[in-house]
């Protein structure tokens, strides 16, 4: 889910302001690229990067992506463990854990749980964790991961297309994909789509590519 977003409905506002879309002779580019900080972050559209934890082995019974809520960021990293992730993302304490199915935090909210995640084996593994803002019309660029991409929504709706067809989830909900397929993801319906998102991956490759080997079918316009 490298989120490249460009507009495909507003071209010309896409590249005079936030956004290089379709028809501009550059590569297409969002705020953050999902490698800028979140923290400190100067526009609300994007996707950023909150944080990326090293994860030396997996649980053996599957790994899942825990999803905690804390009331405040003390609260949290009193609860933290070797391993385990504190974040401040979309106005909010989170706690993130890769962990078995059975795993429970001692405090918070416990928001989801994602998995089991198909992770194809490593020496060692990268839980790279980002927060991303997108409005109606806006679509990544077609690309693919190393490992498996997860997803919360905090608010919105996406949508997701494949090789294999589409993939839609609400506010509240939760989804993933596995490592490989290309893919390109769009935001439907008029709100405004916020998602906390993991990216679990073997720490020796790189975590996205950029895919050229498939068209969409535009299974995800609005």
């Amino acid at each position: 889910m490298h989120q490249h977003f460009h507009s495909v409905r507003l071209v010309a506002l896409a590249c005079s302001a936030l956004f290089v879309g379709l028809a501009c002779p550059a590569r297409a580019q969002v705020p953050g690229e999902c490698t800028a900080p979140a923290e400190g972050r100067a526009k609300e559209l994007g996707c950023y990067l909150l944080a990326q934890t090293a994860i030396a082995r997996l649980p053996a019974r599957g790994a899942y992506w825990h999803i905690v809520r804390y009331r405040s960021e003390r609260s949290a990293r009193a609860d933290r463990q070797p391993e385990q992730t504190v974040v401040r993302s979309l106005g909010k304490t989170w706690l993130f854990a890769i962990a078995d199915r059975r795993w429970r935090p001692r405090h918070g909210l416990a928001v989801a749980s994602i998995g089991p995640l198909p992770v194809p084996l490593a020496a060692g593994y990268t839980a790279r964790f980002m927060e991303a803002v997108s409005v109606s019309g806006m679509q990544s660029t077609i690309h693919r991961h190393s490992g498996p991409e997860a997803w919360y929504v905090v608010s919105g709706t996406q949508c997701l297309e494949t090789q294999t067809g589409k993939q839609i989830i609400a506010a509240g909900h939760t989804g993933s994909v596995p490592a490989g397929p290309a893919m390109r993801l769009g935001t439907l319906g008029s709100a405004k789509r916020q998602a906390l998102v993991l990216v679990l991956h073997d720490s020796s490759k790189p975590w996205m590519s950029m895919a050229d080997d498939w068209t969409p079918k535009g299974l995800c316009k609005s």
